[in-house]
């Protein structure tokens, strides 16, 4: 009986030795926080990341990092992250295609709702449908009076086959009986260049991936996706205020994690994540980009990502769109 006794406050010590050393390495992880973006730098994405980088640095006391993994409509950069360690060292700052690629692409190499898991919806941000300033009209309605002399002739470029700027367009065209030319590129970047350079008719990104070629008059604003016009484009009409009542269009960012990282490593991150968007220098410059702060939990944005899919899947089986490459 006695040496039952000790064996069991043995144990009792090694637990709480075990739990008084593990805190603590959690805490002390001196590896660098490495955020993976699926896209190029310049778009929407890597702004929002790149704009909270060094507050987040400074919050969780080591370095962090912007890693750049293009291609594949995102799909490089999440396999990567799916089968990165689960220690919280290495995140997926994904783009609304992380809801919508499963609708694209139903044999994808990872589990979009299986192998993630929430860390924060960070942002969410309306459309801005920009132009480059030979094509005709100042609004979206003037645009569409003129596609409709010229079907076929104009085109606008997106972020990929199956991203929300393409869905949203091609809402945007059926609902005004317009033939658009769809041209996918591999982020906002690269989308922005070749509307600059004419190459495309127009794109729509947020304004903080547009807002230096606007300022600059390469690129001219013709309708808003979102509810109401942006403080930033207050002459911008929204896309129902141009003939289309009730529509809706926004794009998000959200942090993930790999599926078995541990809850307490979550529940950390998104803490963090959470106090340094809202950090009033940071909500600031993202909201004068035009980006919504939202620094919600984890649950939250797996239920917003779940909802985002099952919106847009309804759509293209509505209308039937092919998003095939």
């Amino acid at each position: 009986m006695k040496s039952t006794s000790n064996l069991f406050f043995q144990l009792v010590i090694l637990a709480l030795v075990t739990i008084t050393v593990s805190e603590p390495a959690l805490s002390q992880n001196d590896k660098p926080l490495t955020l993976v973006v699926p896209f190029p730098p310049g778009g929407s994405t890597d702004i929002t990341a790149r704009t909270i980088q060094t507050k987040l640095a400074e919050r969780i006391g080591r370095p962090v990092v912007i890693e750049n993994r293009p291609g594949a409509a995102s799909q490089i950069a999440t396999q990567h992250v799916a089968r990165s360690a689960p220690d919280g060292n290495t995140l997926l700052i994904s783009f609304d295609n992380h809801s919508i690629n499963p609708i694209v692409k139903p044999k994808l190499p990872y589990d979009t709702f299986k192998d993630f898991v929430g860390v924060s919806l960070l942002v969410r941000f309306p459309l801005v449908i920009a132009a480059n300033p030979s094509v005709p009209g100042n609004n979206l309605a003037e645009f569409i009076a003129a596609a409709k002399k010229r079907p076929g002739f104009y085109s606008y470029a997106s972020t990929g086959i199956g991203s929300l700027n393409q869905l949203a367009m091609e809402d945007i065209k059926r609902k005004a009986g317009i033939f658009v030319l769809h041209v996918p590129y591999g982020g906002g970047g690269p989308a922005i260049a070749a509307v600059v350079g004419n190459t495309a008719s127009m794109t729509l990104l947020s304004y903080a991936a547009l807002k230096g070629q606007i300022q600059a008059d390469k690129l001219k604003p013709l309708a808003v996706t979102g509810a109401q016009r942006l403080p930033e484009l207050p002459k911008t009409p929204t896309v129902a205020e141009s003939g289309y009542p009730g529509f809706e269009a926004y794009s998000w960012i959200g942090a993930f994690a790999p599926a078995e990282t541990p809850a307490a490593i979550v529940k950390k991150l998104t803490a963090d994540f959470q106090a340094v968007l809202n950090d009033p220098e940071i909500k600031t410059k993202l909201s004068q980009g035009g980006f919504d702060v939202q620094a919600s939990d984890g649950p939250t944005l797996d239920k917003y990502a779940k909802r985002e899919f099952e919106r847009w899947q309804q759509f293209v089986k509505t209308t039937q769109l092919n998003l095939e490459d």
